[in-house]
């Protein structure tokens, strides 16, 4: 046991400086901050005026007031935790709310790019758009995807029964009845609940190569033409980087933008074959 320990240890600490290593590389290497030299009208748009934009928009503070009690809140919860692994049974572990808020939340920034993606996707396509979220958490990103247009309609998977309850309670504090929120493991409810048709995406599940690729190729058939597909996290361990290249590298997908922390899927076949690095 006590090898075993240190042994997670040790691979967490390697992780911990693969991702620091490959922020510095990202850092230098990333070049296209306001969109120069990108062709595409609508990524050109995407890069200069959406990851851009410094506009405040509605429900962001109070989405963010719950992020700030979630980090607060030492409640104790007994999740199911399926672990990097896919567990189909999963594990039993208790943790506390503000521990889980800590580990797990997207950031601000990253809630707000998806926030503006759904609104600008929405505003495009004329009509409500279809979202699937994999991997709910606390709820807070869930928020900002559905908070963009009251009319779009928002799935989210979600392993853990305790803690979808928890983001199901955010959800009702900010008033949010557009979301769709299937409890199970998500390697069975994915192929059970996704829609035909997707226009927005969020991959933030379980981050090993095989499943990471297993959930892309099952969404990308699914995708609008227009649709954007996020994978969350591609620098977390090698092989989620490897899935990366390899996702860049499927001839169903034209364009990909690397934005570090995650990395965005084009699929619409106007788009030239060409991958960006955008340092945001």
């Amino acid at each position: 046991m006590h090898i075993s320990k240190n042994f997670c240890t040790f691979a967490c600490f390697l992780d911990m400086w693969y991702r620091f290593w490959t922020f510095i590389v990202h850092f230098l290497s990333a070049w296209n901050t306001t969109g120069e030299g990108i062709h595409s009208p609508s990524l050109f748009y995407l890069v200069r005026f959406l990851m851009r934009d410094e506009y405040a928009y509605y429900g962001w503070s109070a989405i963010e007031k719950k992020r700030a009690l979630l980090l607060a809140c030492e409640d104790e919860l007994e999740v199911v935790d399926y672990g990097s692994g896919g567990s189909k049974e999963g594990m039993k572990v208790s943790r506390r709310v503000c521990d889980i808020a800590k580990g797990h939340l997207e950031t601000r920034q990253m809630g707000e790019l998806l926030f503006r993606l759904a609104l600008h996707l929405g505003h495009e396509a004329g009509r409500p758009i279809e979202i699937l979220e994999l991997g709910t958490s606390l709820g807070i990103t869930t928020a900002y995807l559905a908070s963009a247009d009251s009319r779009n309609r928002v799935m989210t998977l979600e392993g853990s029964a305790a803690i979808a309850k928890v983001a199901q309670g955010v959800w009702r504090q900010l008033i949010l009845e557009n979301i769709e929120c299937v409890v199970g493991n998500i390697d069975d409810t994915l192929y059970k609940c996704a829609r035909e048709k997707l226009d927005l995406v969020f991959v933030d599940a379980n981050h090993t190569y095989e499943a990471t690729m297993r959930y892309v190729n099952f969404l990308l058939p699914r995708m609008q033409e227009n649709g954007i597909l996020i994978v969350d996290d591609i620098y977390h361990s090698p092989q989620m980087t490897l899935a990366w290249e390899a996702i860049k590298a499927d001839e169903r997908v034209t364009s990909t933008m690397d934005i570090w922390h995650a990395g965005l899927v084009f699929v619409a076949p106007h788009y030239l074959k060409k991958h960006f690095r955008i340092r945001v």
